[in-house]
């Protein structure tokens, strides 16, 4: 038999582990006792009850004249798509097509973003970089490609005689399939791509540069209309050609500059597309 030490600490287990109630040798329901108290009181005399309060009730409106809500309810995905292209289309300029995407109400995005995010850089310039959407840096500025991977993108075309804050030949025109950052960076959806598609289409048209550059997978498969990843299409020349027609011109898909952060051994594959692009407007 135990010791009385060895039972004390056993009982002081017990007392510490939250058991602090003695249990008798009979059993006890205590699902009825639970019961018991409430069935106790619906049992109580009618003069003992307190008598529930008369329900409040609203005084009736001053004005029958609806008031507005917090914010109106999104278009439906086909009918947001054919809004952009109605304005799209109605743009002349790009400072029109500019004040067209900050007044469209038909994405989503916008409702979560802090700015909307067109575009940076000279729209004279030969060379054309679309990338997939604004992170957190960019919808904080307003401007595309400001972040650690916007300013690898800097380092990357400085190598080829570009600079975003030049004009002209040496200049570069950077922007996004995405005006607006997905919450949290998550992808975008294919409704929020389409809404936003027919403004950049517009956009190309109006900038017509010489060169077109895809950066990431995302843009590249929905400006060329492509199923394929990024590792198949990289590094090679399309002649990208608007659903409106028009001419075309010579595109190229290389990877985001996001990925080569995380990916640096993609780096070398990448400084290819770059000499190819170099070439390219060298004549070559």
């Amino acid at each position: 038999m135990a010791d009385q030490a060895t039972l004390l600490e056993a009982l002081r287990w017990q007392i510490e582990a939250g058991a602090d109630e003695a249990i008798g040798e009979a059993p006890v329901d205590r699902y009825r006792a639970a019961a018991a108290p409430a069935a106790a009181i619906t049992a109580a005399p009618a003069a003992t009850r307190i008598a529930a309060p008369p329900p409040v009730v609203a005084p009736p409106p001053i004005s029958e004249a609806p008031q507005p809500s917090a914010a109106a309810p999104l278009a439906s995905a086909s009918q947001a798509e054919a809004d952009a292209r109605a304005l799209a289309a109605a743009a002349a300029t790009l400072d029109a097509l500019r004040a067209a995407v900050a007044a469209f109400e038909g994405c989503a995005l916008k409702r979560t973003a802090t700015n909307t995010v067109f575009a940076d850089g000279d729209p004279s310039a030969s060379v054309m970089f679309i990338g997939e959407a604004p992170g957190a840096d960019e919808d904080r500025k307003g401007k595309p490609f400001v972040g650690k991977s916007g300013q690898l993108l800097d380092r990357m075309i400085a190598h080829i005689g570009l600079d975003r804050h030049k004009t002209g030949e040496a200049g570069a025109y950077i922007t996004n399939i995405l005006f607006w950052r997905p919450p949290g960076n998550r992808d975008p959806s294919a409704a929020e791509i389409a809404a936003c598609l027919p403004f950049v289409e517009r956009h190309i048209e109006l900038v017509a540069p010489r060169l077109l550059v895809f950066l990431g997978g995302p843009s590249a498969k929905t400006l060329l209309g492509r199923n394929e990843g990024i590792m198949r299409l990289r590094g090679r020349w399309f002649n990208y050609q608007t659903r409106q027609g028009g001419p075309t011109i010579p595109a190229l898909a290389t990877f985001h500059p996001a990925y080569l952060l995380r990916s640096p051994g993609q780096k070398r594959e990448a400084w290819r597309d770059l000499l190819a692009i170099r070439a390219r407007l060298a004549g070559a």
